[in-house]
């Protein structure tokens, strides 16, 4: 019996690979376009100048206050546009840059399109106030003209964006101003009808008409004290005479009237030679009668003028109380008479004053009545006319100051640096270009080196491990090893 095994072997022809040579074709290829690629670029690319300039935006804050005397203040301020954290004014301003209106009247300025003028380079610095922008062409000139429109450009923009604001701003102040000034001239007008139709016309009638009633009474005490002074004097005279008021006064009359005065002066002759007669005859001697008739006539005389003066009878006795006789004594008495008198009219007078004080003071004082009670009218009718010409004026003078606080919202430039004048062209940059060739050669060369090494390691591997594959029978059986045997001398025969 004969057992066949079957041994199985993987029988595979080797695939052809690429040669070292290829690969050092291939690298030397690529490095060759590389190389002529950096060096066509660094041919044809035309230079490229960047001009730039910087400008800042200040922080410090403004403000302006204006005083209306009477009235109030108006005050207008403009904050630093840093105020808020969370806001940064330049992020406003880098974004006017590259707007559509600006970058048009940049290039319009150069007679540009929009696409030849390029975009400008915005940089915020950190932890400043500055922007730095930059603007490529194609010469020096150019790229600082175009920097020059768009700084140009920038500030009109920004001219112009103020100037609509502070229109908006008058739009709505003007319209505030003319409900202000409708306000003020209603108020006007019912004070003034108030003032028309009222015996009050404002409150200084009062205060004035408060400080005469005050200078009255001063007048009217010091017409008191005065009075009580020249009655303190009269009733001393009186005392000192002897005498009332009314007898110094009669005697006053009488001693200054020439006619009694002469009556006297004959009464007192007359009586002075009666008593001499009878002092020598007997009352009934011709002389004493005669001299006794003259006294009587005189005496007559004299009572007569004295009641004409005095309008009203008087008797021997009282004149003789008066004493109106014109010795050194009597004219002494007379002047302190006078003086008596001169105090009663004094004292008189003064009462009489005192008296017509008090009556115009109860006239003025109800008079003042009356005009309190009508001040609260007029005082709100006046504080709102006060009111209206506050906010009015307030209104006026923040139409004026409105200009001020627009930088708020678009804060004034100042500009650091001017547009410069590249000296050295930004682009294309020889030292990069070629380090970049080179750069690029290594890499593709290390690459090309690398993977014929790894195809190298590949068929080494390959033929190692490949083993021809084919079927053996192992003969069980005499006639089979001996056909098997000269099976294999007939093979060997061949090969040799």
């Amino acid at each position: 019996m004969t057992q066949l095994l079957t041994i199985p072997q993987s029988s595979s022809k080797s695939a052809v690979q690429p040669t070292w040579p290829f690969y050092l074709a291939v690298g030397i290829a690529i490095n060759a376009a590389i190389w002529g690629l950096a060096l066509v670029y660094l041919k044809v690319k035309s230079p490229s100048y960047t001009s730039d300039f910087a400008i800042s935006l200040p922080v410090a804050n403004s403000s302006t206050n204006v005083n209306v005397p009477g009235i109030g203040q108006a005050s207008a301020s403009s904050e630093s546009p840093y105020l808020i954290s969370s806001q940064d004014p330049r992020e406003n301003y880098k974004f006017l840059l590259t707007s559509r209106e600006v970058m048009k009247a940049a290039s319009q300025e150069l007679n540009m399109s929009g696409s030849e003028f390029g975009q400008p380079r915005v940089t915020t610095i950190a932890n400043t106030t500055i922007m730095k922008i930059e603007l490529s062409g194609e010469n020096p000139a150019q790229a600082q003209q175009k920097t020059s429109a768009l700084l140009k450009a920038l500030q009109t923009k920004i001219i112009e964006l103020r100037n609509k604001q502070v229109d908006q701003q008058d739009e709505l102040l003007k319209k505030t101003l003319l409900l202000s000034e409708n306000k003020l001239k209603a108020a006007q007008q019912r004070l003034s009808e108030y003032k028309a139709n009222s015996i009050l016309n404002s409150a200084d009638q009062i205060k004035e008409l408060t400080n005469t009633i005050e200078q009255l009474r001063k007048q009217r005490s010091e017409a008191i004290a005065q009075q009580q002074q020249a009655n303190a004097r009269a009733v001393q005279l009186a005392a000192n005479l002897n005498l009332s008021a009314k007898q110094a006064g009669d005697a006053f009359s009488l001693q200054t009237d020439p006619v009694i005065l002469k009556s006297l002066q004959d009464y007192s002759a007359s009586n002075a030679a009666l008593i001499s007669l009878n002092a020598k005859f007997l009352p009934n001697h011709p002389a004493v009668i005669d001299e006794m008739a003259k006294r009587d006539a005189a005496q007559a005389a004299l009572l007569n003028r004295a009641s004409t003066l005095l309008g009203r009878s008087v008797s021997l006795g009282e004149l003789n109380q008066l004493n109106l006789n014109n010795t050194q004594s009597a004219s002494a008495k007379t002047a302190l008479s006078q003086d008596l008198v001169t105090a009663q009219a004094e004292q008189e007078g003064f009462q009489a004053q005192a008296q017509a004080l008090d009556r115009q003071i109860v006239l003025l004082e109800n008079r003042l009545k009356t005009l309190a009670q009508k001040e609260s009218a007029l005082a709100s009718l006046e504080r709102d006319v006060r009111t209206a010409e506050a906010v009015f004026s307030s209104t006026l003078a923040r139409l004026d100051l409105g200009k001020s606080t627009v930088s708020a919202a678009y804060p004034q430039i100042q500009v650091f640096s001017e547009p410069s004048l590249p000296q050295v062209a930004a682009s294309p940059k020889k030292i990069f270009v070629l380090a970049g060739a080179a750069l690029g050669s290594v890499f593709c060369t290390n690459g090309m080196v690398l993977l014929w090494l790894r195809q190298r390691q590949k068929r080494s591997a390959k033929r190692v491990d490949s083993i021809p594959s084919e079927t053996t029978y192992i003969p069980t059986t005499v006639p089979e090893v001996l056909e098997l045997a000269s099976n294999g001398n007939s093979s060997n025969g061949k090969r040799g």
